[in-house]
Order: structure tokens, then C-alpha cells, then sequence
């Protein structure tokens, strides 16, 4: 027979890679979650899991399992939350995936005061290269930079976000004038890899002006955006980077802007809801919390100081 505890563990298991990752997410040992697999297998009488395969595979009886525990684990969750809201308390676990950069610096410290807020509520702060495409079924609140996803998806905008070219001085100073977008493909271009983008191809508009498009060929490249921004402050090349993260640089000259009179796409800081998830108070509770930290933007009130 199986119980909900049974239910929410196999949710886990089926919505990780591995085995370590769902033992990290459960906080137990892997040895720990490898047992109690085993022992549900046993008692089920089925096999629930793949074993053969590199990464974690689940039977037909697994995914079986697993969509029914979703539908359990999300209808134990709706009443908890109904009935948390009849008490006028916010409770429950609350989900929320980020990127790298921004959730350090912007979500964590709120996720930290809200958790303070509400004592009733346990909070899960995933930090992700691809928090949008792979989390938004799995998390309550899925914070993104960019163009928000597919039109069926809850998307409310929390910060107002332009994307900035830019350089060091001593790079500038030293390198060819840019004068035209097209002068940036004789430049060293530095690139941040994510969301399986092409990072090559680099658009700006200027205001009342046609859109151009550069082919860029990037020197250098990583799948991190501190990196990216710490090249660019030390001379290495161009990069185009969002302005929260070098309104400060820009400001105190550590970094200048490249071609003000151009602009590449913007990048609203936005929320990313999943259908089922959209509509707890907990959720509400935590928007209402990030979208005060984050007005006025702090990157646009600290380069005004």
C-alpha cells in the first residue's frame, strides 16, 4: 500500500537527474534514498526505476507512480493552503528557481526576510543557468530575465531591465573606434552562454532608427555572467551585459557605455508562474515582498546616487 509520504519521496526522485540529486533535495544521504527505493519496490511488487540507465530512468509503473503523486502531493498542497487561508495564515513550501547572478544578489536576501515573515512556510531557493525552460513546471515562482515564455504561462513584470553594451576604458582605449554596429565585429566580443541562445548574433536599434545586426565572433565566452562582466572590467573586450548588473560599474567608470545612442533588446525582470502554482497566498505573499525590494530598481537608484 502506499502512503503520501510514499508519494511526495517518488515526486522527488522522478523530478531529479540522479539519485544524489534527490538526495540533496530531500536532505538525506543517496544510500539513504537508494534503501528506501528498494523497500517501495518490494512492497509494490514492480520496479519503479531504471537501473540500467546512466542517468535516472523511470518504468512505466514509475512514471505511473509519479504522475499520481503529483496529482496527490498537488491536492494535499491546494487543501493545506485553502485552509491556511480560511486561518488567514501564509503556510506551506514555496518554490522558487532563479538565475545565478540576479538570485544571489536580488531574490535571496527577500526569500531570507520572507522565510522570517512567515515561520509557517519552508522555502526552496533554486539558482539555475536555465531556471524559465526547465523548472516552470516544478517551482511556484520562476524569476527570468528576458522575453517571457509561452503564452499559456502567468508572466508579471517586477523591474524594468535594459541590456547595455559595454567595455573597460583600457580597452577602448587601446582598440579600434567603434563608431557603427558593424565596427563591433572587428572587436574582441565576450559572451555569456545560456538558454542554448545564439550568442553570436548581437541586434541593436537605435531610437526612430532602423534595427542593425551584427555577426560577432566571441574571443571569449563563458556560462557565467560574473565572469563575463569581470573580463569586461579588465580590458578583455566587449560584452553586452544587463543593467542591473553594471549600472554600479558603469557609474563609476569601471566599465563605459559602448554606442550609447543604440540599444539592444530590453530584459524586464519578470515572474513566471506555473498554472497550478499561480494562485496560493503564499506565492502572492512572496511577489508582493520581491516586487517592494525591487521598486524603484536598486541598479537604477544606486547610479543616480
Amino acid at each position: 500500500m502506499l502512503t503520501s509520504d510514499d508519494l511526495a519521496f517518488f515526486v522527488v526522485l522522478a523530478g531529479s537527474s540522479s539519485l544524489a540529486e534527490s538526495a540533496r533535495k530531500l536532505n538525506v544521504t543517496p544510500p539513504a534514498v537508494t534503501q528506501r527505493l528498494r523497500a517501495l519496490e518490494a512492497r509494490l511488487g514492480v520496479r519503479l526505476v531504471d537501473r540500467s540507465a546512466r542517468q535516472l530512468s523511470l518504468t512505466d509503473e514509475g512514471a505511473l507512480v509519479a504522475a499520481h503523486g503529483v496529482v496527490v502531493s498537488d491536492a494535499i498542497e491546494s487543501l493545506t493552503g485553502a485552509l491556511a487561508e480560511r486561518k488567514g495564515t501564509v503556510s506551506g513550501h514555496l518554490r522558487i528557481a532563479a538565475p545565478h547572478g540576479f538570485g544571489r544578489v536580488h531574490v535571496a536576501p527577500v526569500v531570507g526576510a520572507f522565510a522570517r515573515m512567515h515561520s509557517s512556510v519552508t522555502v526552496a531557493l533554486e539558482l539555475s543557468d536555465y531556471p524559465a525552460a526547465r523548472l516552470i513546471e516544478t517551482c511556484d515562482v520562476v524569476i527570468h530575465i528576458g522575453p517571457p515564455g509561452p503564452p499559456n504561462q502567468v508572466v508579471t513584470t517586477l523591474a524594468p531591465n535594459r541590456r547595455i553594451l559595454c567595455a573597460g576604458p583600457g580597452y577602448l582605449e587601446a582598440a579600434p573606434p567603434i563608431q557603427a554596429p558593424a565596427d563591433l565585429a572587428l572587436h574582441h566580443c565576450l559572451v555569456v552562454r545560456e538558454n542554448d541562445e545564439d550568442v553570436t548574433l548581437w541586434r541593436l536599434q537605435r531610437p526612430r532608427h532602423d534595427a542593425a545586426t551584427v555577426r560577432i565572433r566571441p574571443a571569449m565566452s563563458s556560462n557565467d555572467g560574473a565572469v563575463v562582466r569581470d573580463w569586461a572590467i579588465n580590458d578583455l573586450g566587449v560584452t553586452v551585459r544587463s543593467e542591473w548588473d553594471v549600472a554600479g560599474d558603469l557609474a563609476s567608470g569601471r566599465l563605459r557605455q559602448v554606442l550609447p545612442d543604440w540599444e539592444a533588446p530590453t530584459a524586464d525582470v519578470v515572474a513566471m508562474l506555473g498554472a497550478r502554482h499561480g494562485r496560493t497566498t503564499r506565492t502572492t505573499a512572496f511577489l508582493a515582498l520581491l516586487r517592494q525590494s525591487l521598486t524603484p530598481a536598486p541598479w537604477r537608484a544606486a547610479a543616480a546616487a
